[in-house]
This record gives C-alpha cells, structure tokens and sequence, in this order.
C-alpha cells in the first residue's frame, strides 16, 4: 500500500512540527513519542487523519496508532521527513522517563530493582513458611514442634531452612545485581559488591546491636581513622547508593580507558573505591538513615495501630492502580532485616483476598456471561496474590466492588496492626500469605481473612442486588446490550468502548453474498473481549475487531491455512493471510516489544505458508511475567479489509488448540 506523503506529514504536524520531537520509533502496531511539549499536540488534526486509527499518552510516551504492516512505512516516511535519526525502543523508553516527575522516577526504579529478584524471595518465603510448620511449637502439638516429636524431621528442617534463609542472607548480592543493571553497570560487580558487604569476616549485621550495647562491635583502623567491621544483611540503603555509585564509576571508566587494558583497570579500580566508600561513608550513613525510618515506621504503627491499619489496609489496592506499591518492598524487606518481621506484609496479603472476594461477588451480582467468567477467574488469582486482573477487570469497572475490597481491607489490617500481626518474609499472597505469618499469630491472621473475605462479598451482593432494582429493566454497565459502559481501567490507562460490530453489519445490504471464515484459537487459555486487555489501542477497537485469550500455554498455532505475511522482528506478533485475503495480527502480550524477543521462539519465517495448527511461536510465560507484562494476547482482524464483512466474537470459555472457534468474520465479495 503505498503512504500518502502528506498524511504522515500532517501526522508530524500535529504532535507539534519536527522540533516538537525529541525521539521517534515504533512496534507492530503505533508510532510512538517522546515529545519536548505535550501540550503543543492537535488531536483533532490527528483524529482527521486517515492513517490515524487512535492515539493516547502513557508513561511519557505519546502514541500514534497506525496499524500493523503499514506502521514501519509510515515510520520510514516520517523519518526520511524531518531528517530525525532513528531511535531504539530503549533509547525511547528511557527519554521517556526523563519526563516523569522524580517521584515517578524513584518508583519506577525501586521497581525496576526489585521485580528481578522477587522470584527468589518467594521461593524464600514460602520455604520459610514450610519450615515454621516444622519447627515453631504449638502447631501440631501443644508446647512442642513437629521436629521435637518426630526428631527424625529435625535436619530435613534444617536443610530446608538453610535453602531459605540463602536469599535473605545474601540479598545485597541479588539487589547488587538488579540495582548495577538497573544503573547501567557490569551485574557481575554487582553480584561480587553485594557479596563484599556481607563477607563473613564482617560483624553480621544482626548481632550489630548486641555488640554495641556490650561495647565489642570490631573496627578497622585506617591511619588513626576507627571504621567499624560490621556487615550490611538484611539492609537495602547501603547497597542501593554503593549499586548506584558502582555503575557510575565504572561507566567513567570504561569511557577513558584504552580496551587493551580495561581488565586490569576498570573492574578493580571501581571496586576498589566503591568498596572503601561504602565501608567509610555510603554504608554507616545510609544504615543510620534506614534504622531511623524503620524507627519511625515502626513507632507510628505501635502508637496509633488503628490509623496505620485502615490507611495501609484500606489504600493499598489503590497503590497497585498507581504502581506505587513496589515501592514498599524496599520497605519490607528493610523492615525484616531490622526488626525480624513485617507487619506491612500482612496487610497486603489480605488485600488481595479482599478484592479477590469482591471481585467473586461479581460473579453472582451480574447476569452477563462474558462478566461473569472473568469475575470467576479474577477472583481465583487473587486469592492467590495477583490481584491485578480483579482490580482491573472487574471492580474498577464496576467502581463499587473496589470501593468495598477497600473497605474489608481497611477493617481487616486494624484487626492485624492491633495484634501486632508480623511475617518473617515476604514474595507470598494472598491465602497462601498464611506461611510468611509468625506461626503464634496465625489465628488473628484466618479472623482477619474471614474479614477479608465476608465483608466485601456481602456488601457487593447487596448493593449489586440493590444497583439492579433500582435500575429495572436496564441493561448492566459493560454488557454489549447497554447503552454506555463502564470504561476498563488499566495500570492508570482508561481505555473506552469498544465499537459496535453490529451497526456495521446493518451497512451490509442484504444481497451481499456472505461466506464465513471461521478462526480457530491459536493458543490455548480463556478468550475475553477486546475491552478488557489492557491497552487503550486494543481496548478501544482502534487496531480493528477481534478477540482476546489469556493463555495458558505458551504455544502460538496457525488458526486456519495461511501463510505468514509478517513475522515481528522481536517475534511477538505475527501477521497471517487467509486464500480469501482476510490477515489476522496475532499479538502475545501487551508491551512485549520491550523483550526484544528474549521470551519467544519462532518456528517459521515471513513467507512461509502454514497448515492450520501448525506451530508459529513458543513464548516463555514466565519470563514475561517477571518483566511485569500482562499476557493477554489480542487476535486481531486489523481494519481496511474490503473483504471482511462483520466480525463476530465467540466465547467459548476454556479454549484449546484442537479447533474450537473464537471468531466468525463474514467475508464480502
């Protein structure tokens, strides 16, 4: 197809002429900005554009929605215009985070740091929990552990322990290698700096306060200067500035050093002063700094439990919506070093069970199918700790689910705060939270769960019943037979409705001769519509009509004969082309791009032609999960077909590779 020249001008000129621009590049399907002025954008130049199928600002990027197979034209075009250089989507990414106020920024690198790492916490914490089963007292026997009644269990205990407590120990080694890769740094001396603060010939940081009070705390003495030997375990300050300070001298270095002696300079010399400062200065600083936060933290939820429990209790689903929530696993885990548990932690566990519940109550408050599936699976994922498809599928939409998980929430971590509830470890959720609870406190915990759990669904269900008597006869919000719905909101993104097909279908007159093309699931999970993936270029219909199926297996097959008009440089989408003309746009994830193909295997190449089931793409979930992206994957019948007629959705509810139909697209000849 070729590109009007004017078209992708008029693209320029509306987000404010080429000196507007400070950086430019593209996925599959948008342009996407980093803009000197977003004010200076005219949405209503780009809604008149032909080439424009939508456009929205996210994370200090504004994009431009083109479509897929027409986009890296378009790019080129508006490239070879303003004479701009071309930029990567990391070079994007990270000029786009220069526009996010320093509040953003911090946020968003304590959750670039920590997300890496919180595999090997959860691990931790749930080892931790198996061991308290086995040891702690009073669980299967009154006054006695299990491993005091059965001996035989008491180095099987141990062993466990031992593998557990490896990533609490040497956890400035985990966050040196997060933080120096964060930072632009070398990971390995991340790794090796981390492992430096908590080297076996230091004081261990737990016994620091015991040493102290008896006045044997061992120093160092540097020409008359008295530095204390003490180790850094279980602190996160300490090893975050040396990370930060680590990276920046050894990029220093890297800059001016000749190549031929690079490993003989650059890695000792850095470690060297890095380590010498974070002994001398970074270390004592910055853990006075965090012992006097914790301090504060903790005296404030000491003296007024009941205030700290229904603000961290109540609000903390509304940090998930903001993000701002990774920001208190520096906290926790600050907070576990210091003072040998978290009381921060709890509250978050039952939060997800809180809006688990609601979100259940849904399923029963309402009568349209689609809803109600959703609701149901939703439900069941933050039962287990990841409440962002309840948060953002379900309660948000309907606004008063959200509002009553708050609120069974908030009564729920007063109950916790005022009985002292702490966990020995974080990384585990919802109603498996249990095992990183202190085993003598269990009990108030399951009362606090039984809160969690009975208020927000009883109160969904009678204002659910009540909303519809009051309503009569009218449809629900969000069903396709109500008039306007609820927007679908995502990560802080509202994504609008999505288009009516059937209004397209009235167009068609009625002599037309239809034929359909059935389309199979190209992967196995449970379809949902396009208004609830979270993106607004999906959601709002602005790529095309389609389907969305939350996989369950990281398989991609052919939903029909085909052959593969485009396969994405980074593998995750892929363009198929039917015998009638009709191309579908298969795209694994939302944001995937950023990846760079990392989590994908392709099994076939642009060109190729391919049998219905046939193998396209293997995608590690996984690792697409630990980046923090959402899995859902549109399948897409992208808009300007003259052959497509209506699209029709199906929803089969669990959907497999072995030919069931997600869609119908009645074909216009």
């Amino acid at each position: 197809m070729a590109i009007d020249k004017r078209s992708v001008e008029q693209i320029v000129q509306a987000v404010g002429g080429k000196e507007n621009i400070e950086a430019a590049t593209h996925c599959v399907t948008r342009l996407r900005f980093v803009l000197h002025d977003d004010k200076r954008v005219d949405e209503k130049l780009l809604d008149q554009n032909e080439l424009v199928k939508g456009h929205f600002q996210t994370q200090g990027q504004f994009q431009v929605v083109i479509g897929p197979g027409l986009v890296d034209k378009v790019y080129d075009e508006m490239i070879a215009f303003t004479g701009g250089e071309r930029a990567s989507k990391d070079e994007v990414k990270k000029a786009a985070g220069k526009k996010q106020n320093i509040v953003q920024q911090a946020i968003k690198t304590l959750a670039d740091i920590f997300i890496p790492i919180l595999p090997a916490i959860v691990t931790a914490g749930l080892l931790l929990g198996i061991n308290n089963m086995l040891t702690d007292p009073g669980i299967f026997f009154k006054g006695q552990s299990l491993v005091d009644v059965y001996p035989a269990w008491t180095d099987f205990a141990s062993i466990i322990n031992l593998i557990a407590n490896t990533a609490f120990t040497f956890l400035p080694a985990l966050i040196g290698w997060s933080a120096v890769v964060r930072f632009g740094g070398s990971p390995l001396l991340g790794i090796v700096l981390g492992l430096i603060l908590v080297h076996p010939d230091l004081l261990n940081a737990y016994n620091y306060a015991n040493a102290k009070l008896e006045g044997t705390v061992p120093v160092w003495n540097l020409f008359g200067w008295e530095v204390q030997k003490i180790g850094y375990q279980g602190q996160v300050l300490p090893v975050l500035v040396s990370s930060y300070l680590l990276a920046q001298i050894e990029r220093f270095l890297n800059k001016r050093v000749l190549d031929s002696i690079k490993l003989l300079i650059v890695a000792p010399v850095a470690l060297l002063i890095t380590g010498f400062l974070a002994f001398t200065v970074i270390g004592p600083v910055t853990f006075a700094i965090a012992n006097a936060i914790t301090d504060g933290i903790v005296y404030i939820f000491n003296t007024f439990p009941v205030i700290g429990g229904l603000l961290y209790g109540g609000f903390y689903a509304l940090l998930v919506v903001t993000g701002m929530h990774h920001t208190f696993l520096a906290v926790d885990v600050q907070l576990i070093g210091s003072e040998g548990g978290t009381f921060l932690w709890p509250m978050l566990a039952l939060s997800n069970i809180a809006q688990g519940s609601a979100a259940l109550a849904m399923m029963f408050a309402l009568k349209e199918q689609k809803t109600k599936g959703l609701a149901a699976t939703s439900s069941v994922s933050a039962f287990l700790g990841v409440t962002e498809p309840a948060i953002f599928g379900v309660n948000i939409r309907y606004k008063y689910p959200f509002i009553f998980g708050m609120i069974g929430s908030a009564l729920a971590g007063i109950l916790l705060t005022i009985n002292h509830v702490l966990a020995s470890s974080i990384g585990v959720g919802g109603i498996p939270g249990f095992l990183s609870i202190f085993p003598e406190k269990w009990g108030v915990f399951f009362a606090g769960m039984g809160i969690a759990l009975a208020v927000p669904f009883g109160l969904t269900i009678l204002f659910g019943k009540f909303a519809k008597a009051g309503a009569g006869n009218k449809t629900e919000p969000g069903s396709p037979q109500s008039e306007t719905a609820t927007p679908n909101t995502g990560a802080g993104i509202e994504a609008a409705n999505e288009a009516s097909a059937a209004s397209e279908t009235d167009a068609l007159s009625s002599s037309t001769l239809l034929k359909v093309l059935e389309v199979a699931a190209p992967l196995r999970g449970t379809t949902l519509p396009l208004k609830e993936v979270p993106d607004p270029a999906f959601a709002e219909g602005q790529m095309g009509q389609g389907i969305a199926i939350n996989p369950s297996v990281g398989r991609v097959v052919a939903p029909f004969d085909a052959q593969v008009v485009h396969l994405i440089k980074s593998k995750h989408a892929v363009m198929l082309e039917h015998a009638s003309g009709v191309q579908i746009l298969i795209h694994v994830g939302i944001d995937t791009v950023k990846l760079k193909g990392s989590a994908f295997t392709s099994h076939v190449e642009s060109g190729d032609h391919v049998k219905a089931g046939q193998l396209l793409l293997e995608f590690n979930m996984d690792e697409i999960r630990e980046a923090g992206l959402p899995l859902t994957t549109p399948i897409i019948v992208p808009d300007g077909q003259t052959s497509v007629g209506k699209v029709e959705e199906l929803y089969p509810g669990d959907v497999a590779e072995d030919g069931a139909s997600i869609l119908k697209i009645h074909l216009a000849f």
